[in-house]
């Protein structure tokens, strides 16, 4: 390798030696990896655009209501009392990040990550569009200010704003769903204020990210790439330099008894079109987000110099060292077993949640009553979660002691995706009662089918008292 290969690692690609940030103009990509990149990135910003207005049997098929409590997925309404289902699903999905990790590198950021995608398809694309090829922006970027660069300057902004608005807008959407998005949007600024501060908010906030911060959102803000250093090992398949064909480098020449170099010419296009601005040929860097520009760089140099392709590719350092294909490691096995166990509990608990959620307490600051008749009473409150699509009339019955359940306010009807809640007491005869505290057990039912059925202590004097 080259001599910067002793010392890259000690400082930021992007920053000079005082610290100040050093612009990146990459080279506009081209070549099969970007072809395919771009099918992708169509396929995911259709769907993070389209998400939020598609609907499944008149549910949002992604909205998460946190001012209601509400979180629907693929039509499905998740409470909080499903809160385990996201906590098992949040384990799983970091079980995965490592897995993916560990075997494969950065490919999330370069491939599927929202950062990648509107930065490189979206921004870059416009940028490329409007100020030219990276080293057409550096010079107009060098140029003294004009009515022309002026007129781009104020055409590009422009442009770069209304996509973040529009942005900030879906993304807006995904919390408060798209009919309170409308009405925001056709109301007057004045009568959703808080709204419209949100709205606003997120889309400057995007306009700064990618007309201004970029790729030090991946390099120095998202934890991900900082988390390579662990995860990463000699057998992660990556984007990588193929040192040992490469080395040394030099450039191409006819003369028998000159020297030889490698199959790098060292020609920098790998460095010029990388939107982080390091050099892949000084090994795997944090930096890297496996995006693949340089791989498609290095093929189409190598094809014009008449040698193989791959000097750059996807491999990893061990495949690259001693010639053997990538291998399942007993460290991703391991990762696999236990992603395969959590998707086999979530996929089983999700299948098992119950339609129907009920929570039952005594009446906040009330005491057991004794009647005249010798009974017992106690006063609950019941609140129902309705989880279908239907509405459920529900009626509460006493499964597990010899007394009476008595509803004491409004008829539960429970409307699809929605709450109810009212009063009932329980009367137990005070002869029956073995503890001061005793455990009953409530049924709900629809009509003769039972829905769920939900535990609660029943007060009482001691046992022996007033005799």
């Amino acid at each position: 390798m080259s001599g910067t290969a002793d010392t890259f690692r000690d400082h930021l690609a992007t920053a000079d030696e005082r610290g100040r940030r050093l612009w990146v103009y990459p080279t506009k990509p081209k070549g099969p990896f970007h072809r395919w990149r771009v099918v992708v990135a169509i396929v995911l910003l259709a769907i993070l655009f389209g998400a939020p207005f598609v609907r499944i049997s008149g549910k949002p098929l992604i909205l998460l209501d946190i001012a209601h409590r509400q979180f629907f997925l693929f039509g499905h309404v998740f409470w909080p009392q499903d809160l385990y289902l996201f906590v098992l699903g949040a384990i799983t999905l970091a079980v995965f990040i490592i897995l993916f990790t560990a075997a494969y590198g950065r490919i999330f950021c370069g491939w599927m990550c929202p950062q990648t995608i509107f930065m490189e398809m979206v921004f870059r694309k416009i940028e490329y569009w409007i100020d030219g090829d990276g080293p057409r922006q550096r010079e107009l970027d060098k140029q003294p200010m004009s009515a022309r660069k002026f007129a781009k300057r104020v055409f590009k902004h422009a442009i770069f704003f209304g996509i973040s608005f529009l942005i900030g807008n879906t993304f807006l959407a995904y919390f408060i769903g798209t009919e309170a998005l409308f009405d925001i949007v056709t109301s007057p600024p004045s009568e959703h204020l808080v709204g419209f501060s949100l709205m606003l908010l997120f889309s400057l906030v995007f306009y700064w990210v990618f007309s201004w911060f970029r790729e030090q959102v991946c390099t120095l803000v998202c934890p991900y790439g900082r988390l390579q250093s662990v995860l990463l090992d000699q057998n992660s398949i990556v984007v990588a330099y193929d040192h040992k064909r490469g080395e040394p480098r030099g450039p191409i020449s006819k003369n028998p008894d000159a020297p030889q170099y490698g199959d790098c010419i060292d020609c920098y296009a790998c460095v010029r079109c990388c939107p982080t601005g390091i050099d892949i040929r000084n090994g795997t860097q944090l930096e890297c987000v496996n995006c693949t520009a340089c791989i498609d760089a290095c093929d189409h140099i190598m094809e014009k110099v008449h040698r193989p392709k791959g000097l750059i590719r996807y491999a990893s350092e061990d495949s690259i060292v001693t010639g053997n294909k990538p291998r399942f490691t007993p460290r991703m096995k391991l990762y696999t077993g236990v992603l395969v166990i959590l998707l086999a509990v979530s996929i089983t608990l999700l299948a098992l949640r119950s339609a129907v959620e009920a929570t039952v307490l005594r009446t906040t600051g009330s005491m057991y009553e004794e009647l005249a008749d010798g009974t017992i009473r106690n006063v609950y409150t019941v609140k129902v979660t309705n989880k279908t699509g239907d509405d459920l009339p529900l009626e509460l019955r006493l499964l597990s002691s010899q007394g009476t359940l008595k509803l004491l306010g409004p008829p539960l009807e429970v409307p699809p995706q929605g709450q109810d809640e009212s009063v009932f007491s329980i009367q137990i005869p005070k002869v029956d009662l073995l503890s001061p505290n005793s455990l009953v057990e409530i049924g709900l039912f629809t009509g003769d089918r039972e829905l769920t059925r939900v535990k609660t202590s029943f007060a009482g004097p001691m046992p022996g008292m007033g005799k």
